[in-house]
Formats: structure tokens, C-alpha cells, sequence
């Protein structure tokens, strides 16, 4: 398994253990409800998409027989997405006691993971190969005419 592929599933099981820890602060003292959408952030874009991340990025290439396209820009995109989250979550979190510092590391964090994703979306696109039109109906082989 390559190295960036780990890193993204073990991120993820530490995004799991963060959204865990504020789901649990929040069933225990019903104030912490205003920290939802760190709590929502950090599974869904944590654990959920990062674990996605790493299991495409060892699969994709595995099913297509093509290798990933770069390993730089899946490294790239590993650093991107997690410090992309830790501004988004972190944001969350100050928010209600530092409304502007809170608002603006929400919008710096959505706009780095966002570009996180994008590295991920380009690269796999580019991994899978050309677009190939699909065969007429009726017609069994699309080479040339014998």
C-alpha cells in the first residue's frame, strides 16, 4: 500500500476519533449543540472523504490497470484536504466565541478542501483515461470493417 494511502485512512480514523469526542460532548452537555457543524464537518469531510480518498487511490488504479496518474498530486492533495479541514473544523469551533476570526478560517478551510478535492477529482479523471463513446446498439465489435 503506498504511504499516502495509509495517510489518508489513518486521517481518517483520526477525524472519526475528533467527530466522535464532539458528538459526545455534545449528547452530554446540550450547549455544545452550536459545535454541530464542527462535529458534521469532521465526519463527513473527515472521516467519510478521506477514507474515500484512500481507498479509491488504491483501488482505481487496481481496476483500470492504469497507474495513478501522480503520486505528487495525491500527496498534495492529502496535505491540502487535512489542513483544508483543520481550518474548516477550527473555524467552526471558534466561531461562537470569535465570531470574525471563526468566519474567516470557515472560509479559508471550505476554499483549501475544496482545492483538495479538485486535486482529487483532476487526478483520478486523469487516471481513468479518455472518455470512450459507447458501442452502437446491435454492433458487437467497434474495430474497423473487415
Amino acid at each position: 500500500m503506498e504511504p499516502f494511502v495509509r495517510n489518508f485512512i489513518r486521517s481518517s480514523l483520526l477525524w472519526l476519533g475528533g467527530g466522535v469526542l464532539l458528538g459526545v460532548w455534545m449528547a452530554v452537555s446540550p450547549q455544545a449543540i452550536l459545535y454541530r457543524p464542527a462535529h458534521v464537518h469532521a465526519n463527513l469531510l473527515g472521516f467519510v472523504s478521506m477514507m474515500i480518498f484512500g481507498v479509491a487511490y488504491h483501488v482505481i488504479p487496481r481496476f483500470t490497470g492504469s497507474p495513478l496518474r501522480s503520486r505528487r498530486v495525491a500527496v498534495l492533495h492529502l496535505w491540502v484536504a487535512n489542513v483544508g479541514l483543520v481550518g474548516l473544523v477550527g473555524g467552526w469551533l471558534l466561531r461562537p466565541s470569535m465570531w470574525e476570526a471563526g468566519t474567516a478560517a470557515v472560509m479559508t478551510g471550505g476554499v483549501v478542501s475544496a482545492t483538495g478535492s479538485f486535486l482529487f477529482i483532476g487526478n483520478l479523471w486523469l487516471t481513468l483515461g479518455p472518455v470512450r463513446r459507447a458501442a452502437r446498439p446491435g454492433v458487437l465489435h467497434s474495430g474497423p470493417a473487415a
